[in-house]
């Protein structure tokens, strides 16, 4: 039976005229996007802004050359064994690399059972003061499916030049839900669930794709200022050989989708599409730690523009900042985390999938409690506040974290607007420190949202 989806509608395309379908889409020039909005909570993102934009004197800011000051001594998960096994401490080397490595099981009746490895490699490098990171995960699945990613946050020596990127190559299946956080149209999603990102169940209401994905995002930084970054790089997102499952074209029973409905809309190739660009950036950053700061702030301004891709002259302009504020001296686990990033294009200029959506950050983990890509528009707004404290005595192993987010995403053709609906999520979770030095925690949350939720194993703080 035909669905009903936002900008999908069942229509009768006489059969001289189905390889025309785009005519009837354009006709619709607000893209037929609904303005419902299910459950909005826009005071609950106001929230989270002021707490972002909370003056410094609220949270005394710690300058990056500043010591800790602690009466703790941070132990680790090596430190717990050698001790149950009547060893003392091991001890490291000043420049010593911490790896950790962690399963990936899942399963969906998209992708088949899912099997992989992820993990994280930190290290210093010589002359260097900071902890850079290397972070990547292999995934496979039994139907044929695979996802390499790796991202890279290095800083040379003397702290002179700062590398960052995030590359991934996919062969995959993701369902998309149409534009705005108030996707999808005409009707209410069952509850969804998912494992890391990755969605484990299915609905009527969503339109499911494959896709081959490739992506080279690259950055390089030089040093201005003490912990001030300007530099450029390069963006190139590639979506080849999409299969739209649930697009129909056959005259007297047609079924447009939100991919198909915008890409014809706007004149992009609903099978193919490339973005090819160049970027400037800019970079604020005294956090003292990388991995897992105890104090200091990192800001990002990026500015993307296409001049090689399929999204000629088109513009992506992305905003970013993070802030660590110390509740206790004496233990330095004890903190308050904000996480604030929006990412803006204008309307039309970049294909559907290059769109700004959930969980497509560096390190994908924006939105806890929603699958990947679940919220996508054309300016995407996200807020987080994260409540960081120790569960063991002081020095222990273990620790928690309370979190809150919000996130609006508007539609193009103001038929939504930022902030007029706003999704929030929530939720647990428990950390384990497995290597002192670099701080590096295995970080174990269950998040939940508007009728979804999502279990995620991680190395490291998700921000």
């Amino acid at each position: 039976m035909p669905g009903t989806y936002e900008l999908v509608r069942k229509v009768k395309i006489p059969a001289q005229r189905v390889h025309r379908a785009s005519s009837f889409v354009k006709r619709r020039t607000n893209l037929n996007l609904s303005v419902r909005i299910f459950s909005i909570d826009f005071f609950g993102l106001l929230l989270v802004l002021w707490m972002l934009l909370i003056p410094s004197k609220s949270f005394p800011q710690d300058t990056l050359s500043s010591a800790v000051d602690s009466t703790c001594i941070q132990t680790d998960l090596a430190d717990v064994i050698r001790k149950a096994r009547h060893k003392p401490p091991k001890v490291k080397a000043v420049n010593e690399g911490s790896l950790l490595l962690i399963p990936i099981i899942g399963s969906n009746p998209a992708t088949g059972f899912v099997l992989g490895l992820g993990g994280q490699y930190a290290f210093k490098v010589p002359q260097s003061d900071r902890y850079s990171a290397l972070v990547g995960s292999a995934q496979f699945t039994t139907k044929g499916q695979f996802l390499f990613l790796l991202k890279n946050n290095i800083f040379t020596k003397s702290n002179r030049i700062f590398f960052t990127g995030d590359w991934r190559f996919l062969v995959f299946s993701q369902s998309t839900y149409g534009l705005g956080t108030n996707a999808p149209a005409g009707g209410i999603l069952d509850y969804q669930y998912n494992l890391g990102g990755i969605e484990t169940s299915s609905d009527s209401l969503v339109q499911p794709m494959e896709f081959n994905f490739a992506r080279l995002h690259q950055s390089m930084t030089f040093k201005i200022s003490k912990g001030i970054y300007l530099g450029f790089g390069y963006n190139l997102d590639s979506y080849f050989k999409i299969k739209d499952e649930k697009l129909r074209l056959n005259p007297g029973d047609s079924l447009i989708t939100s991919h198909y409905a915008y890409s014809e809309y706007y004149d992009f190739n609903p099978l193919k599409y490339t973005s090819s660009a160049l970027n400037a950036t800019f970079i604020v950053d005294t956090r003292d730690n990388m991995i897992n700061p105890y104090k200091g702030y990192f800001a990002l301004f990026s500015w993307r523009h296409d001049i090689f891709g399929i999204a000629k002259n088109a513009n992506f302009y992305q905003l970013e900042w993070r802030s660590y504020h110390r509740l206790s001296k004496r233990n330095p686990r004890h903190l308050m985390a904000f996480w604030f990033m929006g990412n803006f294009t204008p309307p039309g200029e970049f294909p559907y999938l290059i769109l700004p959506a959930t969980a497509y950050d560096q390190r994908s983990r924006s939105a806890r409690g929603y699958t990947q890509g679940r919220f996508r528009g054309n300016n995407l707004v996200y807020g987080e506040a994260e409540y960081r404290f120790p569960i063991s005595s002081c020095g222990g192993i273990w620790g928690g974290v309370l979190f809150v987010n919000a996130t609006s995403a508007s539609a193009p053709g103001k038929s939504l607007a930022l902030f007029e609906s706003v999704k929030p999520g929530y939720g647990v979770g428990l950390r384990i420190m497995v290597d002192k030095n670099s701080r590096t925690n295995l970080a174990i949350d269950i998040g939940l949202g508007d009728k979804s939720g999502g279990f995620y194993l991680a190395a490291s703080e998700t921000f």
